[in-house]
């Protein structure tokens, strides 16, 4: 049997601690070069995720907000119909908001602004978590920054179609005849992209909790659908994977909005398509007790 001396199997160690030392080296350098090509992000976004946390201003100090003090009440009325008049009010809304279709032919005719201005008021009246209102909507009409939004969503979305999605999702796309090709952020009017704050900031410039922002802004984004489906526009609610940061800094949003959703408005074009889909039944999403 060989037998290795004290000498050479210090000699051994040494070499193994050298191997092991400029490999991780090398990895570094390799990471850091300019040219070098990143690991692929996972699928799940970061700024997709709920970022909730009502404990940070006891973990993080000073630097929040105290609470504000207790604000008036005042009177409250609402127009209380007859309920012939409920059901039938409540059904035309039905049948308004039941004609919504997520479109993505849509045509380059200009739309009001006075309209969008409106919409975006609706969706503003959405509940928030203790009234902090955590939501930003930039709305894009300029070409060359629409354009330069197309290249950054299209440039990751054929990374999401071809790596991060994986096979599953990209199947049950295929009905729905979807891709990362997205021409409607060129030919729609107007684009919105919806950021959810995921805190705010006081007049003294301390911070301010933003309670269930994720939530928050999930309901103000139903409102908006709603708004745009009754002033006849269309739309087709995006969530570009993996682009919320690059599209933050090129419309300077600053590090506390975090992209939620992407819609382009318009009205919809002489071509355009949807799939021929059916919606669940009353007794298939509702349950009474």
């Amino acid at each position: 049997m060989f037998l290795l001396t004290p000498v050479l199997v210090a000699v051994v160690c040494i070499l193994l601690v050298w191997i092991f030392k400029n490999a991780d080296g090398g990895t570094k350098r390799r990471k850091e070069e300019p040219g070098a090509r990143a690991e692929p992000r996972p699928w799940v976004d970061e700024d997709l995720k709920d970022s909730t946390d009502v404990h940070q201003a006891d973990k993080d100090g000073g630097e929040w907000q105290e609470p504000e003090e207790e604000v008036e009440h005042i009177p409250f009325s609402q127009t209380r119909y007859p309920e012939k008049e409920m059901v039938k009010r409540s059904q035309e809304f039905y049948e308004l908001l039941n004609k919504r279709r997520s479109v993505r032919f849509i045509s380059n005719e200009p739309v009001p602004m006075d309209v969008i201005n409106n919409v975006i008021k609706a969706a503003g009246t959405a509940p928030s978590g203790a009234h902090t209102e955590p939501w930003t909507f930039v709305a894009v009409k300029d070409p060359d920054v629409k354009h330069k939004i197309r290249e950054i969503v299209e440039e990751e979305e054929k990374i999401n179609y071809l790596k991060r999605m994986g096979p599953r999702w990209v199947t049950d796309l295929k009905k729905l005849r979807t891709n990362w090709i997205k021409e409607y952020l060129d030919t729609a009017p107007v684009l919105i992209l919806v950021f959810k704050q995921v805190h705010g900031f006081a007049a003294n410039g301390k911070k301010k909790i933003h309670y269930y922002n994720e939530i928050s802004i999930s309901i103000a984004c139903g409102i908006l659908l709603a708004a745009l489906q009754n002033a006849g526009l269309v739309t087709v609610p995006t969530t570009p994977l993996n682009c919320g940061p690059p599209l933050r800094v090129l419309l300077g949003r600053p590090a506390n909005e975090k992209l939620l959703m992407l819609l382009p408005v318009g009205y919809p074009s002489k071509e355009a398509t949807v799939p021929d889909l059916t919606r669940k039944r009353l007794d298939q999403i509702m349950v009474t007790v």
